[in-house]
């Protein structure tokens, strides 16, 4: 009981105080692009279909730390422009303290030179904040002998608000290079009116394919790639490195979460990541191997994803078409 009381009182603690949010983070960054950035709508060969499912700490007792993400996007070759839209829903604790975001996303390619291209890309969209606060317990609810359920907890308010991110993303046949700013309009996070709000995230990410071959004869294709990611949000700075190989049809990554000095806490978090790659689907899973002394035994984190890509019947051959990005998919 006293262990549970632990747990409920440090997750309410982030929700109640005078503290800043921080976003849900994806281990399989390349798998859920548009999350990513904006300027990944459309970069793909016509439509694209994205499902992502996060189930982090499954150790903590009696508290859910799941992040649920889908997108649609499409290229629009003959504008050089990728729309899209995305949905991402994040629940934590005890209290189910869930946030909704859906976005609305465009992008646009031109070429700087025959070699590279620059994508900037917007994302508008809705953010809404709730939480079931009968599933928490307070201070005033706790007595000698125990809760006392009679006591209600103080009223709140539901939050909803508009939010607003800008990116741009640089790239050629093997290096690409990008960053987002995310939460320009700050949006509100209290439940009790005070000026609690979602603090700017800048995310910088990028990465080289060191080595690239592909057999002819049976059209086998073998990549293998080192990426960064550095992403920085109120009081938290956070910089992982990564390294792919790819090997048709399947893709084997390792990322290691919280470089030493660059990194509030380092040494956070070591992902291993598995995936298959066919010419329209993508499946890839990933666990996080906690390397740090967060509340003990958390258990990890999981994460699936599930990319489709496709095109119409009408594509044929005279159609203009997107330049890849030479990102992985995972």
């Amino acid at each position: 009981m006293l262990k549970r009381i632990k747990y409920i009182f440090l997750l309410a603690s982030f929700i109640f105080v005078d503290c800043y949010g921080q976003d849900p983070t994806f281990s399989q960054f390349y798998a859920n692009q548009l999350y990513l950035s904006p300027s990944f709508a459309g970069a793909t060969e016509e439509y694209r279909l994205a499902l992502n499912y996060r189930n982090q700490w499954p150790s903590i007792p009696n508290s859910v730390f799941h992040t649920y993400s889908i997108s649609f996007d499409k290229a629009m070759p003959n504008f050089n422009s990728g729309i899209g839209v995305l949905a991402t829903y994040d629940v934590a604790g005890s209290g189910n303290l869930s946030t909704t975001n859906i976005g609305l996303l465009y992008s646009y390619d031109f070429a700087v030179t025959k070699e590279w291209h620059i994508r900037p890309g917007v994302n508008f969209k809705f953010y809404y904040l709730g939480l079931d606060i009968y599933k928490l317990i307070f201070n005033s609810q706790l007595s000698g002998s125990g809760v006392n359920p009679s006591i209600y907890p103080p009223p709140f308010e539901s939050v909803a608000d508009v939010d607003f991110a800008a990116s741009a993303l640089a790239y050629n046949d093997r290096i690409w290079t990008g960053f987002t700013l995310d939460h320009l309009l700050v949006p509100k996070t209290s439940f009790y009116g005070d000026d609690a709000s979602v603090p700017m995230k800048f995310n910088l990410y990028g990465g080289v394919q060191l080595y690239k071959k592909t057999r002819m004869r049976t059209k086998l294709r073998e990549v293998l790639s080192v990426a960064v990611n550095f992403q920085t949000q109120a009081k938290f700075n956070q910089t992982d490195i990564g390294l792919y190989y790819y090997r048709d049809p399947l893709i084997f990554g390792l990322w290691y979460r919280g470089i030493p000095f660059l990194t509030t806490q380092a040494g956070d978090a070591l992902i291993g990541l598995v995936g298959i790659k066919t010419s329209q689907l993508h499946i890839g899973y990933s666990y996080d191997f906690t390397v740090s002394n967060l509340i003990g035994n958390t258990g990890g984190a999981h994460e699936i994803s599930l990319v489709y890509e496709f095109t119409s019947f009408t594509i044929g051959t005279g159609k203009k078409r997107i330049r890849a990005i030479p990102c992985p998919e995972f």
